[in-house]
């Protein structure tokens, strides 16, 4: 056994992280990023793809898991896979940018599953949760996967492994095996977020998850997987990321209280988290103009990343899909500009091909400034310059904004949000409920009362 690779190391820290007592601000960041990830499952309700994936599901009944919004049943990893998908159907969950972007709260539906169907109670999901966020962005600071055309949920493979291992409480030999599976078996490709978008993009996450778990249950029976699988001759630092190093002694643990989840961003608005202060910066621009019909160009000045990805293709001017346009740079833009606001409608078919908004992406142009390049990804900083016709030139750069470390959202942000998302789907009295039974997580032994309250 290779006791200093980083599986190896990675399956020591994940086995070891049950037995930490977790400060009380780490739990109560837990209860925001639960909360807010059901506002986002709420909003998925009825979706296309969401609706594929329960029906999915409805043939693999008389499991131990449950499925939002329904009284289906489930395995674990289905389950883990149709609520993961409703998480991140709308690009509204919180997310973590380093040297590769990334959804920590991806992994909450799926370690909710587990811990269903191992009948752990809301102390050890907050645990496993908190496990998964620690390994997921300690990963995003170390390599970027996105420049080498892999997909970042690459890294969801390795935290969930350890979170569904942890929930499952495996031996050190198991983790690290069900880490070895879950990241050889299961590499996924930037593809998903190029071009035109599919479904598979906000589903993409939820497979990782569901093959976590998957590698995670093989391994507890004794399954072994390819090792080193990070450092070994055909392994994921030559063929994927290239060599990084991890210092787990820097992982979060009572003696540092540095939990990574303290650094995880949330979102006001349903999109791409990189582009939030590009709207901040429109309707701030907005209010200081006359009218639309005075704009003669705008300028997007941004980050080498978010040009390279939110303005990298002639889709991203002419969205045709949500997820399209929810990652597209002019359009968030010009929406919001537009209509004072980026909601969920702002991505309707109707929205998406209004010849309005798509007259008002003609005038914008997407470059890169190398001092916002510079403050990223610390700061996801964007600036527009509009020039109107009157030759007048009127600017406004937004460094941060509500959601980021420097101004996180508050309880009663989160409540209102999902109060919002939940209004159209389950009575005020449901809501109350589920609102409740989160203030108590850390105390609650099951979890049927929240699938209850939370179903149509």
């Amino acid at each position: 056994m290779q006791d200093s690779t980083i599986a190896r190391r990675l399956a020591r820290y994940a086995h070891g992280f049950a037995q930490q007592r977790l400060p009380d601000t780490i739990v109560a960041i837990v209860r925001q990023r639960f909360i807010d990830s059901l506002a986002c499952i709420l909003g998925a309700y009825g979706a296309p793809p969401i609706n594929a994936a329960i029906r999915y599901a409805e043939c693999h009944q008389g499991g131990t898991s449950s499925v939002f919004g329904t009284s289906l049943r489930t395995t674990a990893e289905i389950a883990g896979f149709v609520n993961g998908a409703m998480v991140r159907f709308l690009d509204y969950n919180d997310g973590y940018m380093g040297l590769e972007p990334g959804h920590p709260s991806d992994n909450i539906p799926a370690c909710l599953a587990v811990a269903q169907a191992e009948g752990a109670g809301g102390a050890r999901l907050i645990s496993a949760i908190v496990l998964a966020y620690e390994i997921q962005m300690r990963l995003q600071d170390a390599a970027s996967l996105n420049k080498r055309g892999w997909d970042h949920v690459n890294y969801i493979n390795v935290a969930m492994a350890a979170a569904a291992s942890s929930l499952m409480r495996l031996d050190v030999d198991q983790t690290e095996q069900a880490i070895n599976i879950a990241l050889s078996g299961h590499l996924a490709m930037r593809q998903v977020r190029s071009g035109t978008l599919s479904d598979w993009k906000g589903c993409s996450a939820a497979n990782a998850s569901r093959n976590a778990i998957f590698a995670a249950q093989l391994a507890r029976h004794g399954m072994t997987g390819p090792s080193p699988v990070f450092e070994g001759n055909m392994g994921f630092f030559k063929l994927v990321c290239g060599p990084f190093e991890l210092d787990l002694d820097r992982f979060g643990s009572p003696e540092n209280g540095d939990y990574a989840i303290r650094r995880s961003l949330t979102k006001t608005f349903p999109t791409n988290g990189e582009l939030h202060t590009a709207v901040w910066a429109a309707l701030d621009i907005r209010k200081r103009i006359a009218g639309l019909e005075e704009i003669a160009a705008i300028t997007i000045e941004t980050s080498e990343f978010n040009r390279r990805v939110l303005a990298d293709t002639p889709e991203k001017w002419l969205p045709r899909t949500r997820e399209t346009a929810d990652h597209s740079l002019p359009y968030n833009v010009a929406r919001a500009l537009m209509d004072g606001d980026i909601t969920i409608g702002s991505y309707a078919e109707q929205k998406i091909h209004d010849p309005a908004v798509i007259g008002l992406m003609d005038k914008i142009i997407v470059v890169e400034d190398p001092g916002l390049t510079a403050l990223f990804p610390r700061h996801l900083a964007n600036r527009l310059v509009v020039t109107l016709r009157s030759g007048e030139t009127v600017v406004s750069e937004m460094i941060t904004g509500p959601g980021s470390v420097e101004t996180p959202m508050t309880d009663h942000d989160f409540e209102r949000k999902f109060r919002r998302m939940a209004a159209p789907h389950i009575e005020a009295s449901a809501q109350a409920t589920v609102l409740d039974f989160v203030a108590g997580l850390e105390h609650q032994a099951r979890f049927e009362d929240l699938f209850a309250a939370m179903a149509r």
